[in-house]
């Protein structure tokens, strides 16, 4: 029969296991058990989860709205706890990985911050790892869409890739070696702040000219409505659409009336591609990368945005003609790459034998219960015969 003390001891134990997860992977892709494991993917809309096996083919996915920001950090951890307990109920699961919009620290096991959520210093992994009593790894949303690129995607072979996601704003990962490079303190590839504007757009960080400013759906989206709300010729397509109504326009309305030919839309993805271009030429100098993935919704323009964008890097790369230049492709994974990502990045922790077990949880959660009133009972106890 178990113990109060047996218990605590094995949960020391456990919390010494998840310790041992550093800045750096533990093993090899190529050594790590072939289980399948769930990768989550929080971004400021929707949560995703999902089985993925070894080879990076979704089992099974679930979606649910992302809790809203005004919410307790512990209303996030049981969203995410249970979407995992749902698909074990059907799957082995033995470990999760999870993709966060925000800084994660470098030993990834905090969020310093997210933008859509109320998470400062936030402990995730561990509050996880503690709740499912399986191995728990934790990153950066853009990182984990990185690695799901280079090992199945449209970076697949790459030796330095650098990845670049077109959303509201502009993410960013650096890949080299099979290693994810995160910085000394975990937040390299925030890209999007980049100057390319001296006194330029302000931008929602603080500065002025920041590179998401121009190329980003924020940014195309701006750009459309204030062409609209002028009441421009060359809008009267695009407002038409809306019936008249300029917050209708989105990102994706503006590509399809690009791909219908609308020439207005078709230009601001092209102004929207050369501002990639050149910040793509900028990270070159800085990186030298031997190729550059684009993903994010954006990115969905296929060759409207990433021909301009091409051209663009062409032009601003320092020296060139006389050096190779890099491969700039598509991101081939969709919005999956960041839970798939995820996913295969927990391989590198899981535990061959230790699946998450929803009675196991509860009963876990059950006796934490139990200990946490005994030890109170206990510390009031000894308050009492203090006090006598």
């Amino acid at each position: 029969m178990s113990t109060y003390r047996d218990f605590a001891d094995r949960g020391s134990a456990r919390a010494t296991v998840l310790k041992t997860v550093g800045t750096k992977e533990r093993r090899s892709h190529l050594t790590a058990p072939r289980v399948p494991t769930v990768g989550i993917d929080i971004g400021g809309t929707k949560v995703m989860a999902g089985v993925v096996d070894a080879d990076g083919n979704i089992l099974e996915q679930l979606r649910t709205e992302t809790p809203d920001k005004s919410k307790s950090p512990k209303v996030v951890e049981d969203t995410i706890v249970e979407l995992v307990l749902d698909l074990s109920d059907r799957h082995d699961v033995h470990a999760v990985g999870i993709g966060a919009a925000g800084w994660v620290d470098a030993d990834r096991s905090k969020v310093l911050f997210a933008p859509h959520l109320a998470w400062r210093d936030e402990p995730l992994r561990d509050a996880i790892a503690s709740r499912l009593v399986v191995p728990v790894m934790v990153d950066n949303d853009a990182n984990t869409a990185a690695w799901a690129e280079w090992r199945f995607g449209a970076g697949r072979g790459e030796d330095h890739l650098v990845m670049i996601t077109l959303g509201t704003g502009i993410g960013g990962a650096i890949l080299e070696d099979g290693q994810v490079k995160r910085g000394k303190y975990g937040v390299a590839g925030e890209f999007g702040h980049m100057q390319v504007v001296p006194s330029g757009h302000r931008c929602p960080c603080g500065n002025r000219g920041c590179w998401e400013q121009y190329s980003s759906g924020n940014a195309l989206v701006r750009e459309a409505r204030e062409l609209a709300a002028a009441d421009s010729p060359v809008a009267h397509y695009l407002l038409d659409r809306v019936k008249g109504n300029v917050s209708d326009i989105t990102g994706p309305l503006i590509t399809e009336l690009a791909r219908e030919g609308d020439a207005m839309c078709i230009e601001l993805l092209q102004d929207i591609g050369q501002w990639l271009g050149v910040g793509i030429a900028n990270l070159a100098a800085a990186l030298d990368p031997s190729c550059f993935v684009i993903g994010g919704g954006v990115s969905a323009a296929d060759d409207l945005l990433i021909g301009p964008a091409r051209d663009a890097f062409k032009r601003h790369l320092t020296g060139r003609g006389y050096r190779p230049e890099a491969k700039i492709a598509k991101a081939q994974l969709g919005p999956e790459a960041g839970m798939v990502g995820a996913a295969d990045l927990a391989r590198l922790v899981a535990r061959r034998f230790r699946r998450a077990n929803r009675r196991r949880v509860e009963r876990y959660e059950r006796y934490a219960q139990i200990y946490d009133q005994a030890a109170s009972t206990i510390r009031n106890t000894r308050s009492t015969r203090t006090v006598d």
